[in-house]
């Protein structure tokens, strides 16, 4: 008889997922672990208890302490509950696998939907369709244009913390140059209406140095014969562009152009997830993150206006691993590089992480390699770790895999971290570096360096060495806010490494690394006695501006929700509340608050019915100008609205500007002119301290401005002076190598400048906001020293200094060719400004691209 009748029988439930794994009714294989942690535990009893139908729900579990068994065993809590599908997706398919195979390991019927759905297999896609096991998928499975997965009760998103990059990323279009020429061509073209002719000539030409890094941001939705042919352009990209396009298309006004020399990206700054059914429409989703935060990270990464926040229950989670940072930037003999490369040697294996292109990160990790080491990338690690895990030596090279990489125990014991991961995209590029807007982003880069420190300490007894390379993140560790921020184990683990590091010999800090790998009596009764005399002093201590950011993140959410659905006017009076709020957080946000004004202006004006919308947007993009001052310098590459009044030029930049034109009007000569700017590139271009001085005093001229080396002894090497609108002292300590710190002397003789040109000018004081800069490329500052240096004091590198000099060599160059054609004086006036602005040449910009780094924290 091949029929059959009913088998299928009901599930037995629990109270809660604690009980349901003590009970011993889940087919546990003889791999699964002891027993559940005693947080884990915790937890998973306070979602039954208090939380079991809050719709959106992150818990906190830090990096290490087992994420994953607790969200299985509330997915099979639901699930057993009959309650509908339920959905546990990660960022990557090489996550999901190792999910299912734990699902497994402990009992927990699972199936994987992963890759095309057309490749999934119908029994267990049925399965999970009916409740009788778990889906597991990855976030593309869920964020896409045509998901098809079943409509789930419960949604799982494991490694919340990424969600900016996995989902935030999936709304909108990334085209990158080098990969994709024809492409970034017919999207150039469609965008060209909103660019001066100067910049097209520098973005179709050979990347020079102001075009190559900056990123420009346009909103097309402004002219809507412009935004119907970027529509149409879009329209045309080919695969794998036209999926990416399916996502955003809708809203196409409401999305933000990020425009470089190397790619253009295409996206709304917050993703409208509300459109995606499988997400929004489920009656739980749950946020597993090691750190929740409280800067609205999650929210804003996902597009929900208030997750709930479970942070661990009074029980602290044991302690996961123990960690030595080492800093070679601090240590003697300025070749980190080289330093890196012996302590990688003491075990020839390691992974090195990097905010780089794959190709770039792989290429660091074989310069860091021993000659007869493997190197890995993400092609040889694509399916699993294993074939690096298992290997008795190798470098692994990642970029932006900052999470879901489990190497414990033997399998890696080093970490590099390559450089500050604080522009994955050209969205973050522009918040950080030309909005002034980093403080929005202060969460989303210290979850990426926390979790890139603790990929090889998955457990308590896990050991690794992590190895800060690079002077802009060993800066990060620096500023005792960002430290202030991390957790008090993490904190006194980087105060250890930073005490050893600095100043240290290259073989003594081989043998603490050697020591410490052996992880025997020595360390544990000469190391880890002193890592806990700086844990009693650590405190945790929020990031400056984190909770205005925090309150600020639900009208936010909702503004760009209702922007991508055209409303608007509602959009706008989102965003000025959220500017409200954003407000709260005075000058670390101050950046950000002028951004959400300016954005709040552009969509009143494009929504307004009367003339009195329209000069209340208007309104609201001056002051997105004054909140942003000098800062935002990005606000004058934008275009005005409609009847507005041209925005007039700050006091310094007037100085400039004339000054210009009057030696325009002089009696030039043009190849003498040319030949002085060479020869200031030249000089800008080496080490000398002689010629680099004159090279400085050269490019303030070029730069409209009274620039002299003072006279006399303990003086400044440069003095730049836009008449009495403001002044700028440099110390050029151009001779200095990367290695180690700069010397605190250097910061007390830029404290004085300033007032000796007031006292040669007879002056009480020099003018408000004149700044002392530093140029070296030393850019770290010993946390000991820098509160001695005066507010206005900062460090700029002579990589700043290069870039500025061949923006200001482009700009004459043009002013030579064309200038000479110009009759009217306003018109010339006129002309040199847009031509000076389109290169960030004026005082307003130059100071802003010198003053990125102030050296004294916390102001």
């Amino acid at each position: 008889m091949a029929f059959q009748g009913k088998t299928k029988r009901a599930l037995q439930e629990f109270p809660s997922p604690e009980e349901l794994y003590l009970s011993g009714t889940l087919p546990r294989t003889t791999a699964a672990v002891d027993g559940l942690w005693l947080h884990q535990g915790d937890v998973i009893r306070a979602y039954a208890e208090h939380h079991h139908k809050t719709p959106d729900l992150a818990l906190e579990l830090p990096t290490g302490s087992g994420k994953t068994i607790p969200g299985l065993l509330i997915a099979e809590w639901v699930r057993r509950k009959s309650e509908g599908p339920v959905i546990y997706a990660t960022p990557t398919k090489q996550l999901a696998r190792q999910v299912l195979a734990t699902a497994r390991r402990e009992g927990v019927p699972s199936h994987l939907l992963i890759g095309s759905h057309k490749r999934w297999n119908v029994v267990e896609q049925s399965a999970v369709e009916g409740a009788e096991a778990i889906g597991v998928t990855t976030y593309s499975g869920i964020f896409n244009s045509s998901p098809k997965l079943p409509m789930p009760r419960l949604v799982i998103l494991d490694d919340a913390h990424a969600g900016e990059q996995f989902v935030g990323g999936e709304y909108g279009i990334t085209i990158r140059r080098y990969e994709n020429p024809e492409a970034y061509e017919v999207v150039l073209d469609a965008l060209s209406s909103f660019l001066s002719g100067l910049l097209l000539q520098r973005l179709r030409g050979q990347p020079d140095p102001g075009a190559h890094h900056q990123v420009r941001l346009l909103l097309p939705a402004i002219d809507p014969m412009a935004l119907a042919k970027f529509d149409t352009a879009l329209a045309t990209l080919p695969e794998p562009f036209k999926f990416d396009f399916a996502m955003i298309r809708s809203g196409l006004g409401s999305c933000c152009v990020y425009l470089s020399y190397g790619g253009i990206q295409i996206r709304p700054m917050i993703p409208p997830t509300f459109e995606n059914r499988i997400f929004s429409r489920s009656e739980q989703r749950i946020y597993l993150s090691a750190t929740l935060g409280s800067g609205g990270e999650l929210e804003r990464a996902f597009g929900r206006s208030q997750i709930v926040r479970m942070p661990l229950p009074t029980k602290t989670p044991p302690r996961t691993g123990r960690r030595l940072f080492v800093f070679p930037d601090l240590a003697m003999g300025g070749d980190a590089v080289g330093l890196t490369k012996r302590i990688i040697a003491v075990t020839n294996k390691a992974l090195v992480l990097s905010q780089e292109t794959s190709a770039k990160t792989e290429a660091a990790a074989a310069a860091l390699a021993g000659d007869s080491t493997p190197v890995m990338g993400r092609d040889d690690v694509e399916q699993d770790l294993d074939v690096f895990a298992k290997a008795p030596a190798g470098v692994l090279g990642l970029a932006n895999r900052y999470d879901g990489l489990d190497l414990p125990g033997q399998a890696c014991r080093i970490v590099v971290l390559g450089g500050k991961p604080d522009a994955v995209g050209l969205q973050e590029k522009f918040l950080s570096e030309r909005a002034e807007a980093s403080a929005a982003l202060a969460e989303r880069l210290r979850t990426r360096i926390v979790q890139g420190a603790g990929r090889c300490t998955r457990g308590p007894n896990d050991y690794s060495v992590v190895v800060v390379l690079g002077s802009d993140i060993t800066r990060y560790f620096s500023r005792p806010d960002n430290r202030g921020a991390l957790d008090p184990e993490l904190q006194a683990e980087v105060a250890f490494g930073w005490q050893n590091s600095r100043g240290a010999d290259p073989d003594e800090v081989i043998e603490n690394v050697e020591i410490f790998l052996e992880h025997d009596a020595a360390w544990r009764e000469g190391g880890e006695p002193l890592v806990a005399e700086f844990r009693q002093d650590a405190v945790k201590v929020e990031a400056p501006g984190a909770d205005a950011l925090g309150s600020s993140a639900a009208p936010e959410v909702e503004g760009w929700h209702l922007a991508f659905r055209g409303d608007w006017v509602g959009a706008s009076e989102q965003l000025q509340e959220a500017a409200r709020r954003v407000g709260a957080g005075g000058e670390s946000t101050r950046g950000y608050r002028g951004l959400l004004l300016y954005l709040a202006g552009v969509w009143l004006h494009l929504g307004a019915e009367d003339e009195t919308q329209r000069a209340r947007a208007r309104e609201l993009v001056r002051q997105a100008a004054a909140a942003s001052d000098v800062r935002g310098i990005w606000l004058k590459e934008m275009p005005e609205l409609p009847g507005a009044e041209a925005v007039p030029l700050v006091s310094m930049d007037v100085v400039a500007v004339n000054a210009i034109v009057a030696r325009l009007r002089g009696q030039l000569r043009p190849n003498r002119v040319n030949d002085e700017l060479q020869k200031m590139r030249e000089a800008l271009a080496q080490d000398e301290s002689k010629a680099y001085e004159g090279g400085l005093t050269a490019l303030g001229s070029f730069l409209g401005a009274e620039a002299s080396k003072p006279k006399g002894q303990g003086r400044c090497d440069s003095a730049w002076e836009w008449g009495t609108a403001i002044w700028m002292t440099i110390e050029a300590k151009s001779e200095q190598h990367s290695d180690g710190m700069l010397p605190l002397h250097d910061i007390r003789q830029a404290n004085t400048q300033l007032d000796q040109l007031a006292g040669d000018r007879s002056m009480d004081h020099p003018p408000a906001g004149s700044p002392a800069i530093i140029v070296s490329d030393r850019l770290t500052v010993d946390p000991e020293h820098a509160p001695a240096a005066n507010t206005n004091v900062y460090l700029a590198s002579t990589e700043v200094v290069e870039q500025i000099a061949g923006d200001i060599s482009t700009v004459w160059s043009d002013l030579l060719t064309s200038a000479s054609g110009i009759q009217a004086e306003q018109t010339l006036r006129q002309y040199v400004r847009s031509v000076m602005t389109e290169h960030g040449c004026l005082p307003s910009q130059v100071i802003n691209r010198l003053t990125q780094n102030r050296i004294r924290p916390g102001d």
